[in-house]
């Protein structure tokens, strides 16, 4: 969710919803944390696949503008409209690595950025409450993610947890504020860090230089 902050996108596509708990997380983060303060009026397009159906409720159809209940791999060259940010959150080791690998080149060929997170240790799960599509099929590398394009990783120590985009400046952007977040959580560096610039700011005034 730090990512998804951090990118603001005004669209966004949750791939493999589950019980909609990435739908529900963008929609506080984005849409009641904006300063709005509208509780119910939603101006961000989110929109979701879950080829499951019987994971689907009432909750999903309030959170999400559009529902694709179909396989991703069925409807993603239907798909006619590119996204801020497409979310794969667990969904990758479903796929063997053809799809897999099918699905990431056509996401981001067609989308701004997506943001992939899967486990560094794929269990060995079969169908879960009846769902075929539970099944794990893939164990993916971060070697294997970076193929894809310009890409940031956050640290993690469970799952990879990257940023895959065709933009190098976004992605350096982020690298950049995510390395600034880690310093200053450093005892005493925000203090550091105000003090030198502070210092820095009277040098170029006394002395002209930018």
């Amino acid at each position: 969710m730090a990512l998804i902050v951090y990118l603001k996108p005004t669209s966004v596509l949750d791939i493999g919803v589950g019980f909609g708990k990435y739908g529900v997380l963008c929609r506080e983060y984005l849409e009641l944390w904006d300063g709005r303060g509208n509780y119910s009026e939603f101006l961000r397009k989110i929109d979701g696949v879950e080829a499951f159906k019987k994971y689907i409720t009432p909750l999903h159809k309030f959170v999400y503008n559009r529902l694709y209940d179909d396989d991703i791999m069925n409807i993603i060259d239907k798909i006619d409209f590119r996204y801020d940010l497409v979310l794969l959150i667990d969904v990758l080791e479903h796929f063997n690595f053809e799809q897999g690998n099918l699905l990431l080149s056509k996401i981001l060929q067609n989308n701004k950025g997506a943001i992939v997170s899967t486990p560094k240790k794929v269990s060995n799960q079969k169908d879960v409450f009846d769902n075929k599509y539970e099944t794990h099929k893939s164990q993916w590398t971060k070697h294997k993610l970076t193929a894809y394009g310009e890409s940031f990783f956050f640290s993690d120590s469970v799952s990879y947890i990257a940023y895959l985009s065709a933009d190098k400046d976004q992605s350096a952007a982020l690298r950049s504020e995510f390395l600034m977040r880690k310093v200053k959580r450093i005892p005493a560096m925000d203090f550091v860090i105000k003090t030198t610039g502070r210092v820095f700011a009277k040098y170029k005034k006394i002395t002209g230089h930018s």
